[in-house]
């Protein structure tokens, strides 16, 4: 069990519909981003992978506008609807008046995987390989919010299971502020297979856990790794860690158990860039921008 928990919400709130993974639809729907700050991030992408992008008529918010002129510069096709037909194309009664429709041009099978690594392995940047694994995360704002702190981290690509998971929505896309459109994301039928040829490849596996008696600042990591993260509730699976080279934790000094999964990623992918020999630059290290 890695301890990482969820995140809490008050009784209310949650919007009515919003469960722990994301609602089944009722039709079949484009893939979606909606919200101001998500979108906005994605037009201003050099190659933005939008389709069209859907306003409420006759918006007085100047985001909205902008966004409309900023993709109207980009020959983005631009249409207009009342705020129940955007919520109805979007799944989302948060959509803030704004919904890109999106191209899920960076999904990836499991050989699509392979084949990433490879050329990554074989062809290194500045930084050597890291794949973040995620061993059932439920919640869709756990899983946006560790999409985004993957991106910001240099990660290569994000593995999760196909099914008995959150996957990609509108929850997750607004959360991700850009990153679930730009991050290589693999959904494959199991986990244990695909740490098994990482380590094939010389991939150091490592798995987190609260009970651990290895910190992960004591661990030597100066090559290719795969950091495992668990599910909200239980943790990185007794089986996964079995197909990892080591189980670490994060020391905890203060008076709670646990932390967040999506903080806890965020602690170890950083530590983990540093200690592979990070190179690049400082900066834009900001909470804000969210609104």
């Amino acid at each position: 069990r890695s301890g990482y928990e969820t995140n809490r919400f008050p009784a209310g709130g949650r919007p009515p519909g919003e469960g722990t993974t994301e609602p089944a639809p009722a039709m079949k729907r484009p893939a979606c981003v909606t919200g101001l700050r998500a979108v906005e991030q994605l037009l201003e992408s050099p190659d933005p992978p939008v389709r069209r992008l859907l306003a409420e008529y006759q918006s007085a918010n100047p985001r909205v506008l902008a966004a409309i002129r900023r993709a109207e510069e980009q020959g983005i096709e631009v249409s207009y609807a009342n705020r129940a037909r955007l919520r109805q194309i979007s799944g989302d009664a948060r959509h803030q008046g704004i919904v890109a429709e999106v191209r899920r041009d960076t999904l990836l099978d499991e050989a699509g995987l392979r084949t990433l690594v490879e050329r990554v392995l074989v062809e290194p940047g500045d930084e050597p390989l890291l794949i973040l694994v995620l061993d059932g995360i439920q919640d869709p704002h756990n899983l946006g919010a560790c999409l985004r702190t993957a991106d910001a981290a240099g990660v290569d690509a994000v593995v999760a299971p196909r099914r008995g998971a959150a996957g990609l929505g509108p929850t997750v896309s607004k959360v991700a502020a850009g990153a679930a459109e730009a991050l290589p994301f693999a959904a494959v039928a199991s986990l244990s297979r695909v740490l098994d040829w990482l380590g094939d490849y010389g991939v150091l596996r490592l798995a987190t856990s609260d009970a651990a008696a290895q910190s992960l600042y004591d661990t030597v990591v100066d090559g290719p790794a795969a950091l495992v993260m668990g599910g909200e509730h239980e943790g990185v699976s007794a089986e996964l860690e079995a197909h990892c080279d080591a189980v670490v934790g994060l020391p905890m000094r203060g008076s709670v158990a646990s932390l967040n999964v999506s903080v806890a990623t965020g602690i170890c992918l950083f530590e983990i860039r540093r200690r592979q020999g990070d190179s690049a630059g400082a900066g834009g290290a900001s909470g804000g921008g969210d609104r």
